[in-house]
């Protein structure tokens, strides 16, 4: 019986014509997987220019913060380390667009979104709050330094708790799918087009003005409180300041200067310098805002002073907190709140927020 002959080669031969196969095999290999990375960036160019442009809005705070976290998770004290790493702005950014939005359309879906961001922020706050004054007590040779260390713990007890809260509502962990079922929730959101919807951000504005005129004349006599008054009154104020920058170019300003001149007192140097008066590019929106530049900054300047007062007053607080009250403290409680009224006093006299937005425009 003739069996067939099988052919043999040399060993190296066969090593040769191995490689060359395994060769061809991983070029085939990134052939492949080019065609899969050309064919998922044209899907996903193709999703960029059809994305809604409030969508997009999210979607670029939400990529941030998605980092961020993904970051934090590794660190030995995520909290700290959001706090650390400027985690505060894109969140605060989100909570500002899913409070605007909620006033447009889907209430209940962008209340829920935004109370979800609003938890994240204010407990970073919490930390930013008492690591500075820790911070600033440190340097202070007329604060103890059990004070300092009072305070600083503070900070820690903060942090802990908003670690607790990273866990437990999914922002980071093994179950960490927060991020993706507010992209999912957003996705499903009834977005308006381009015109309507800056209709809607002008009529918004509009209503929030006036609900601020109404709060501030309720203190015409005169502040009694610091956190439900002055601070509040600034909170609804800042958010007219953030919803242009977390907007990303729909709001514009005028070019011109106005000849007003009750407002040459806000346009200090610091304010009409501050990069964040100067609005985002408009890029691909077809409809704008359009506010009064000086206006704008005016506004710019009052949520500024009523900051600087704000942080004196929790000062007095903080030490307070710790053990460290002074017998001035009511006394300078007292003038930061005179200044407050009498600075406001004026803003609203003037009617600053009245003559603020110009109007809708296509670009």
């Amino acid at each position: 019986m003739n069996h067939p002959v099988r052919e043999t080669r040399p060993p190296l031969v066969l090593a040769w014509q191995n490689a060359a196969s395994a060769k061809a095999e991983t070029r085939r290999g990134v052939v492949r997987t080019l065609l899969r990375t050309a064919i998922c960036d044209k899907i996903q160019l193709s999703i960029n220019k059809n994305m809604n442009n409030g969508l997009a809005r999210f979607e670029l705070y939400l990529d941030k913060v998605e980092k961020l976290l993904t970051e934090a998770a590794t660190q030995g004290d995520p909290a700290f380390w959001l706090y650390q790493n400027g985690a505060r702005t894109p969140i605060f950014m989100l909570e500002g667009l899913a409070k605007l939005y909620s006033g447009l359309h889907n209430k209940k879906r962008f209340e829920k979104i935004e109370e979800q961001f609003k938890l994240l922020e204010d407990g970073i706050g919490a930390v930013d709050h008492y690591d500075n004054f820790a911070k600033e007590f440190s340097a202070d040779k007329k604060v103890s330094a059990g004070v300092a260390k009072s305070v600083q713990s503070k900070a820690g007890e903060k942090a802990k708790l908003l670690n607790e809260l990273l866990i437990k509502k999914s922002w980071i962990g093994k179950d960490a799918k927060r991020i993706g079922k507010i992209r999912k929730n957003l996705g499903n959101a009834d977005w308006l087009e381009d015109k309507a919807e800056m209709k809607a951000i002008d009529e918004l504005y509009r209503k929030s003005i006036g609900k601020i005129n109404d709060f501030a004349k309720t203190y015409e006599a005169g502040f009694t409180e610091l956190e439900e008054q002055v601070h509040e009154l600034r909170r609804k104020l800042r958010w007219l300041s953030i919803y242009p920058q977390a907007l990303q170019g729909c709001i514009q300003l005028t070019a011109g200067s106005s000849k007003d001149k009750n407002l040459t007192k806000y346009l200090t140097p610091e304010i009409v310098n501050s990069p964040f008066n100067k609005m985002p590019d408009a890029g691909a929106n077809r409809y704008l805002l359009v506010f009064e530049k000086d206006r704008f900054l005016a506004l710019s300047w009052m949520i500024s002073e009523l900051g600087r007062l704000k942080d004196q007053g929790l000062r007095i607080h903080a030490l307070s907190e710790a053990g460290a009250a002074s017998k001035t403290d009511s006394k300078n409680e007292a003038e930061i709140l005179s200044k407050a009224t009498a600075i406001c006093s004026a803003f609203f006299a003037e009617k600053n927020l009245d003559k603020l937005i110009s109007g809708v425009v296509k670009k």
